[in-house]
């Protein structure tokens, strides 16, 4: 992240250009910071490997569940995988589990 202005970090840090400082949309998180200290953030991972959306929802839901709600991200997480075994691969949720 560099000043408009000066383009060196230093300069920003003592001189208080922050604010002109542009920030890629991975370097922010709306509503919290539970993916902030991750070596490598969901969405990118997401990304790179072309996942879709329920597979994407899994890697999120596991990803963060100690830093945001615990049991319930994990239950969610289940149910995308579910989802996936239903639409992609046409088999019938598991009526021991209803």
């Amino acid at each position: 992240m560099l000043c408009d202005e000066c383009q060196t970090v230093n300069h920003c840090m003592t001189h208080g250009c922050i604010p002109k400082v542009k920030l890629s949309a991975l370097d922010k998180q709306v509503s919290g910071g539970h993916y902030k200290d991750k070596g490598i953030q969901p969405i990118v991972y997401i990304h790179a490997n072309n996942l879709g959306f329920c597979e994407g929802n899994v890697i999120k839901y596991v990803t963060r569940h100690k830093e945001k709600n615990g049991a319930a991200d994990i239950q969610k997480a289940i149910h995308y995988l579910e989802l996936l075994l239903e639409l992609q691969y046409s088999q019938p949720p598991n009526k021991d589990k209803a």
